[in-house]
């Protein structure tokens, strides 16, 4: 009825603005994609190698992203994959298999650089770095007949993530290096910049404020929820790259490095931490923030009983800040059940888009900042737009049907008398989906 009266229910969202949110997941592949391992698979045992190739590519590619270039004429080929601010290219024929790429020029032979990527080799399992002239690169090969679908896989995944993260830090630590092979990012406006610098500041700020109010060791949990929903909040949200994201990862870094520090201390250094992302100048956060395609996911899939144990532990913690009427630290301990998993695991796309949702209602204020149609909550009247939500829930529903038949979300449990009801609510309901895949 109250939809109705305030024709929410009416309301259509338009198109959404072009704007990327969280890490790639590849944990997405349809059946047709899986089936293509298993053919790559067997083809490599016929000694098929060729169609063995084309099929482990194809497997590879993500058609929303184009993120794979492949091409073979006969026995040979090539091809191109794209991961974050690097692309590993390579080649074939019927003797052997290379990929490289390209991390940085180096005009001016370094005694440090060099001892930095002689340590950094101990730790590579499949590739190794190389200096081709002035060209600082990471390589990959095999022979054809040792190039199976899984060593290609993780072979390719960790040349690919290592140059993506070591090539700004390599740039960054090392003066006399400098960019290369970076044409292909694409540059998003100055406007969605200006709003993502707005919200990383007002986020940083709103959160650091409230922990200052606090008692440091009677709060010492709440205060460590705060600081971790944050950094996976701006991880999702803003989405940065680079030197940013480097800056950004050290903060759950610094909390879940296993030593004797105290709760009280770590939290102490993540606010550092934090304090030293806001005393970034603006130009700085901008080249951190830009469009990339991605191949491979940073981390691992888990099952979800993985995830229906984080948000229950969290929704748990959760009851004793609620009761005691704390409900902003509240709302961000029930956040972090969820956003923790989207942060740390490659999460099936399904849970992906219901975590979308979820931070849609709890920051609608900067989505429509974004130009993002109407909203699923309005904060200035503190209504929720509950038949958006919930036709919302019924569309993803519909669209991963075939895949996870027995998925359930009960959306007559939510409630929405208030953020943080809501938010248990919501985040219950996925930790009881049925995620068994057909």
């Amino acid at each position: 009825m109250l939809d109705k009266i305030f024709g929410w229910s009416k309301k259509k969202q338009g198109p959404a603005p072009d704007v990327l949110f969280g890490r790639y997941s590849d944990n997405n592949k349809s059946i047709a994609k899986v089936n293509r391992w298993t053919d790559a698979d067997n083809l490599f045992k016929e000694k098929k190698f060729p169609e063995g190739i084309d099929a482990f590519f194809d497997y590879l590619r993500d058609d929303d992203a184009q993120n794979v270039v492949y091409e073979r004429n006969g026995a040979a080929g090539r091809f191109e994959l794209f991961q974050g601010s690097k692309i590993v290219r390579g080649s074939f024929d019927e003797r052997e298999l290379k990929a490289e790429v390209t991390l940085a020029k180096m005009p001016q032979p370094s005694v440090p650089v060099m001892r930095r990527l002689l340590e950094m080799n101990f730790n590579l399992y499949y590739s190794r770095f190389a200096l081709d002239n002035d060209r600082l690169n990471m390589r990959f090969d095999s022979n054809i007949e040792s190039a199976n679908p899984s060593k290609l896989y993780y072979g390719f995944k960790e040349l690919a993530t290592k140059a993506d993260k070591q090539d700004d830090l390599l740039v960054q630590d090392f003066s006399t290096l400098q960019r290369a092979d970076s044409d292909h990012l694409i540059d998003i406006p100055e406007a969605e910049k200006e709003i993502k610098f707005e919200f990383l500041q007002k986020w940083i700020k709103q959160i650091l404020d409230t922990i200052a109010s606090l008692d440091a060791d009677k709060f010492s949990g709440g205060i460590s929820y705060m600081l971790l929903s944050l950094a996976y909040r701006i991880d999702y949200l803003v989405k940065p790259e680079a030197v940013l994201l480097n800056d950004l990862e050290k903060i759950p870094g610094i909390y879940f490095k296993k030593d004797d520090k105290p709760a009280v201390e770590k939290n102490r250094d993540m606010i550092d931490e934090y304090k030293k992302i806001l005393s970034k100048p603006k130009e700085e956060i901008f080249r951190s923030l830009f469009k990339s395609k991605h191949t491979f996911a940073i981390v691992n899939p888990q099952n979800h009983k993985s995830i229906a144990d984080s948000i229950h532990g969290a929704n748990q913690n959760m009851v004793w800040y609620r009761d005691n009427n704390y409900p902003f630290i509240g709302i961000q301990v029930c956040e972090y059940g969820l956003a923790y998993c989207q942060y740390s695991y490659s999460l099936p796309r399904v849970i992906t888009e219901l975590f979308h949702l979820y931070m849609q209602v709890n920051y609608s204020d900067y989505f429509a900042a974004l130009g993002f149609g109407d909203g699923y909550y309005d904060a200035t009247k503190n209504q929720f737009n509950s038949q958006a939500i919930i036709d919302r829930i019924y569309e993803i529903q519909a669209k991963w049907k075939t895949k996870y038949p027995l998925m359930d979300f009960r959306t007559p449990n939510l409630r929405y008398d208030s953020m943080l009801n809501f938010n248990q609510t919501f985040t219950t309901e996925i930790e009881f989906l049925n995620m068994e895949p057909k």
